[in-house]
């Protein structure tokens, strides 16, 4: 066993918060010493969240069309992408996929918008009677991953019943303009502080494997450990053709372990959620994302790529002798009959209701 790795994670047990110097630490481990690290990290995962793996769902109600020029999405109308053209689903696919989420199991349910943030027609003549009636439902946690949200637009979201967003930071903000030059780091930051203030569960990670260092991977996870963070979505990049990361080469499978290890280092008693990219760089090893400290996944298809049948995660949860938790927080009212948006900061010739830091002169309310 390895005594160093040990030593810092008895420390975590006892409630200590890991330092940057002691994941570093970790970070210079390697070979056989990997499964140590997994060890420590499933034991912490034990001691903190339990045994119960969860598992989350997403549809994607508008896909395409994006304005934002991200380079790993398939979705960005700045790239040749296979979902660049923008298309929306039904109401009645959106609540079936709600209800076939709680069917598998699923404890949280997220509607996914693409572009950089929800316009007010969206969210009250479009949105806002789906997502009241899912959360009314109470099959799944009702969650949103909408973009950037403003307090206004944040508070909305609460009122229609919607208890968790989801936003991510993607990469630390040194490397955030490498990957993203139409919003700044900034405004993912402030959406999520929007979002605390309104009362909303914060799920926000990244992606790994977008040529970022691991001081990068380090800064990241920190940072979402200073804004407390509820849920940390892990990606892995799937370079999708037609991206700007169409070349990327996919992490190794136990790069991808190691990363999820150091995560549950730094955030202990969060939860952990394996998603994008699990299939295509885990391979055979995706059952070791538990004991690698990872206590979720996610459950079903992602945004614009296929996942696996729910049949098979279900397997394999059992074959671990794990069992999966499913939702079992009961419907959540919306606080009105019909809750609007008090005010809506628009800005750019998208007219999408964000208030943009280097626009907030020309900002101005609606209605």
């Amino acid at each position: 066993m390895h005594s160093r790795i040990a030593r810092i994670a008895q420390r975590v047990l006892e409630g200590e918060s890991l330092s940057p110097d002691a994941a570093s630490e970790l970070v210079a481990i390697g070979g056989d010493d990997l499964y140590d690290l997994f060890y420590w990290a499933n034991k912490i995962r034990i001691h903190y969240v339990g045994r119960d793996v969860k598992f989350c769902a997403i549809v994607a109600a508008k896909v395409g069309g994006c304005s934002e020029d991200c380079k790993f999405c398939a979705q960005s109308s700045h790239h040749d992408g296979p979902a660049k053209d923008q298309a929306k689903l039904t109401d009645d696919q959106v609540l079936d996929s709600a209800l076939h989420a709680g069917e598998v199991g699923a404890d949280s349910f997220g509607i996914v918008n693409s572009g950089r943030g929800p316009t007010r027609n969206e969210l009250e003549d479009w949105l806002k009677p789906l997502m009241m009636k899912i959360a009314r439902d109470g099959k799944t946690r009702a969650c949103a991953t909408l973009g950037a949200l403003t307090p206004e637009t944040a508070k909305f979201l609460y009122d229609c019943g919607i208890r968790r967003i989801n936003h991510n930071l993607e990469t630390s903000e040194r490397h955030y303009p490498n990957v993203v030059t139409t919003h700044p780091f900034s405004e993912r930051v402030q959406t999520l502080k929007n979002a605390k203030q309104a009362g909303l569960s914060i799920c926000s990670g990244g992606i790994f494997g977008m040529g970022e260092k691991w001081e990068d991977r380090l800064d990241m996870i920190f940072t979402l450990r200073e804004l407390e963070v509820d849920v940390m979505p892990i990606n892995f990049l799937n370079a999708i053709h037609g991206t700007p990361m169409e070349g990327m080469p996919k992490l190794h499978p136990m790069e991808c372990l190691k990363i999820i290890s150091i995560a549950r280092f730094i955030l202990p008693d969060k939860e952990l959620k394996v998603a994008g990219g699990r299939e295509v760089c885990l391979r055979d090893l995706q059952s070791w994302i538990f004991f690698a400290g990872a206590d979720s996944t996610m459950i079903g298809n992602y945004l614009t790529t296929y996942g696996r049948k729910p049949e098979m995660d279900h397997q394999m949860v059992m074959d671990l002798g794990l069992k999966w938790r499913a939702y079992d927080g009961g419907g959540v009212e919306p606080t009105s009959e019909s809750p609007t948006i008090s005010r809506v900061s628009h800005t750019g010739h998208h007219r999408i209701p964000i208030l943009y830091e280097r626009e907030v002169a020309a900002a101005a309310p609606s209605r």
